[in-house]
């Protein structure tokens, strides 16, 4: 089991952990109260900096709830932090656009991550046909 260590920026947030048995994403909250107004943009502060290992990133994306309790969506789709961004001030952060007014309270669970292995190197070569059965182009499968 690979030691992570999390610097949190409160005390008054819940300590990072897995969900046992239901998902291996682990739950992010917000570090503070945050009202935001519908057309707003905001950088909402997560409470950890996280040194993960070399050679992996950390994935960040929306709970599935996150839409339906808040009316906000992550400006970037999915965050990725690399395993540079490990300095004592490097706290997380949710980029959020709200669609609607709404207030967020401090430890609410807004989004989850997981840590995953960087891709290996890879070798991209120029061909003028592949081997692969066509599929019908994107967006055509399911009909």
């Amino acid at each position: 089991m690979e030691e992570i260590k999390v610097k949190y920026f409160t005390d008054d947030i819940d300590e990072l952990c897995y969900v046992e048995g239901k998902s291996d994403w682990i739950d992010l909250h917000a570090a503070e109260t945050v009202t935001m107004k519908a057309g707003e943009f905001r950088l909402i502060p997560l409470g950890v900096a996280i040194a993960l290992p070399e050679g992996y990133e950390a994935h960040i994306v929306p709970r599935s709830s996150t839409f339906k309790n808040y009316g906000i969506l992550q400006t970037n789709s999915m965050g990725v932090v690399d395993y540079t961004y490990r300095g004592d001030g490097d706290q997380w952060r949710m980029p959020a656009y709200a669609t609607r007014d709404v207030t967020i309270e401090k430890n609410a669970r807004i989004c989850q991550f997981r840590i995953m292995k960087n891709q290996p190197r890879l070798t991209f070569t120029k061909v003028e046909h592949l081997d692969g059965p066509d599929r019908g182009g994107f967006g055509s499968t399911g009909k």
